[in-house]
């Protein structure tokens, strides 16, 4: 039944403009609103549906990963436009918030409702 058809994930925020913002100009993702909602344009033709939800409450796992060639770069670029990354008790991350070592390099960040997002080296 779903063999064919081009399923999309969604996710919910309680500000759609901030999320506008961030997303928009932050990381510079094409984005469309539409019905109050916000349309994520990303590589590969999957968007991405993000809805306003008054009761909102951040997911506690990664929602969204953004694969990198160069994940020292990436980190560097996002923290110029001021994004700070996260640090997990638990994890060896370096000084940027890198974890290394266990599986490929990776940081985490919150979009401005709290939901994890991270930048991935492939």
């Amino acid at each position: 039944m779903f063999r064919t058809t081009k399923a999309f994930s969604g996710f919910s925020v309680d500000d759609i403009e901030a999320a506008r913002a961030f997303y928009g100009q932050t990381l510079g993702i094409d984005v469309s609103e539409e019905n109050g909602m916000l349309t994520l344009h990303i590589a590969g033709d999957r968007d991405i549906l993000v809805y306003p939800k008054a009761n909102h409450v951040p997911a506690t796992f990664t929602i969204l990963n953004f694969p990198v060639d160069d994940i020292d770069a990436a980190v560097d670029e996002l923290v110029a436009r001021g994004v700070r990354f996260e640090r997990y008790e638990g994890f060896q991350q370096d000084d940027k918030g890198i974890m290394r070592g266990a599986g490929p390099p990776i940081a985490w960040f919150a979009d401005p409702a709290g939901n994890i997002l991270s930048v991935i080296q492939t």
